[in-house]
């Protein structure tokens, strides 16, 4: 048997093809052997040989055989799927796809802001009935906007925001770290009611955890200004679906853009469809042509480190010598 550099399992993610995305690797590495498993048969023959295995997970039964594997390169961010501790036990490193949606999250949080900032969507509902009648708009200049998670996410808001004559409020674990915003502040609870009270948009781009599960309920939006708009641009557990949906049906927060929902998929009778004032997406803020040119450009460059001996790029396990 061969032995191979990177081995691209067969699962695809998002509609794209992992044939392109072994494309994408080989056109990286002409140098390296790039081999797309395409059935579960040449999965288990390859994997054993591997260096690298990069897709979505990997099968635990595959590594007791794995002896040359030294990294396994999630194709998602989050890695909750992984067999983590399997990997561990076999000192294999992990990676994961954080940072290559950022730029197409960010532009879409901003753009859900500039539609409520200019109505767009009272524009667009007008059009459907073919009614030319002006209504007023507002302005996106010299609003406050809160990001809550100052991460790759966040922090791509932060950069793209720039422009827009806006004051921003960055929200992170370690405030001392400092950021991209004007203002940094932590996640303890007076810190982020005085943030959101300040704020005309509120842009939610944190991880998913114990301390962020439900942390937009009843009490904040309570503090938010009534003209406040919620972007919601992470995961839908962060935000209370049902403090939002009486947040929103009694007007005291203007509007809120979701591209994620609590639950997910939302249901089709669900009454967030039919508040006039919750734009909604089918979590589609992470679609990038891009994709998989941003991964194989970090797997790529990791396979070079592991040869060098360095710190990975979006490493999220260390491998450890058994």
């Amino acid at each position: 048997m061969t032995e191979t550099d990177i081995v691209v399992l067969r699962e695809g993610t998002e509609g794209l093809s992992m044939e392109s995305y072994a494309d994408a690797l080989r056109e990286r590495l002409p140098d390296r052997t790039v081999t797309l498993a395409r059935t579960p048969k040449q999965e288990r023959e390859l994997v054993v040989d591997a260096r690298v295995v990069t897709g979505i997970t990997i099968d635990e039964d595959l590594l007791d055989r794995a002896d040359r594997l030294e990294l396994f390169a999630c194709t998602f961010a989050g890695t909750d799927h992984v067999p983590m501790d399997a990997l561990a036990d076999h000192g294999v490193a992990v990676t994961n796809a954080g940072g290559i949606h950022a730029p197409g999250i960010a532009e879409q949080a901003i753009g859900n802001m500039l539609v409520f900032a200019r109505r767009l969507h009272e524009g667009w509902r007008r059009k459907q009935s073919a009614e030319w009648r002006h209504f007023q708009s507002g302005e996106f200049t010299d609003s406050t906007v809160t990001i809550i998670g100052l991460g790759s996410i966040g922090q791509a808001v932060a950069q793209r925001l720039q422009g827009f004559e806006v004051e921003t409020i960055g929200i992170r674990y370690t405030p001392s770290k400092g950021g991209p915003t004007d203002e940094v502040a932590g996640f303890d609870s007076d810190a982020i009611h005085d943030a959101l009270s300040r704020s005309e948009y509120v842009v939610v781009a944190c991880p998913l955890n114990d301390l962020t599960r439900g942390l937009i309920g009843n009490a904040e939006f309570a503090t938010m200004p009534t003209d406040a708009v919620l972007v919601n641009a992470a995961r839908g557990g962060i935000v209370d679906t049902d403090a939002l949906v009486s947040a929103l049906r009694s007007n005291k927060i203007r509007g809120a853009a979701l591209d994620v929902t609590d639950p997910e998929p939302l249901p089709s009778d669900h009454p967030l469809w039919g508040l006039e004032n919750c734009l909604i997406t089918p979590h589609t803020g992470g679609h990038t042509p891009k994709h998989w040119d941003r991964l194989a450009d970090i797997v790529a460059g990791n396979l070079g480190r592991l040869d060098e001996g360095a710190e990975l790029e979006n490493q999220v396990l260390a491998a450890e010598s058994n």
